[in-house]
């Protein structure tokens, strides 16, 4: 455990970080899950949300800009197959 005033600071500050960057994560986990399992005419709308929420986090730091861009390529290329 962190002893010295700066350090329990420092603690604080990767502990509010690790659960904000837990949350944009689940949401990027949640919003993906959505497009794997839909179907119909709401796919395209899902995609779309999704494709923001990726980005965001990824603006955010929370995901890496390839890893980002990876997902979203690989969510639309799911999404085109379902639709042909």
């Amino acid at each position: 455990m962190a002893n010295h005033k700066s350090a329990l600071k420092r603690a604080g500050q990767n502990e509010r970080r690790r659960m904000r960057n837990k949350a944009v994560q689940t949401r990027v986990k949640n919003v993906v899950k959505e497009v794997r399992l839909a179907e119909g005419e709401d796919v395209v709308e899902k995609l779309n949300a999704a494709k923001s929420a990726i980005d965001k986090a990824a603006k955010k730091g929370v995901l890496h800009q390839k890893t980002a861009s990876r997902k979203i390529s690989r969510l639309a290329k799911q999404v085109n197959s379902q639709q042909a």
